[in-house]
């Protein structure tokens, strides 16, 4: 049963992929035009207090490079290849017959 809302619901991103792409890029402007607003005169540091969109692309930065690091991992010899299931299960496969 919940493998399949997960295959309906990804069916369902899947369709409708450019309203979600319009979707995320609103929401970047409305997040970088938010923090516009925001006062920066209790800013901690120069970089706060002059830089626009600061903590925006300082999250920005930072999840580009966490993801860097993680397929650098992944490709170091973390990561499983995808057919692991169909090569574990062959061998013992031939030994029962």
């Amino acid at each position: 049963m919940d493998d399949n809302r997960m295959t309906n619901c990804t069916t369902f991103l899947q369709t409708r992929q450019k309203t979600l792409v319009a979707l995320g890029w609103t929401l970047l402007v409305l997040i970088a035009g938010a923090s516009l607003v925001v006062d920066s005169g209790s800013a901690h540091s120069w970089a706060e207090q002059h830089v626009p969109f600061f903590w925006s692309l300082f999250g920005f930065i930072a999840a580009v490079v966490i993801i860097g690091i993680a397929r650098w991992l992944g490709r170091s010899g973390i990561q499983a290849p995808t057919d692991i299931y169909d090569r574990s299960l062959t061998p013992i496969c031939e030994e029962e017959e």
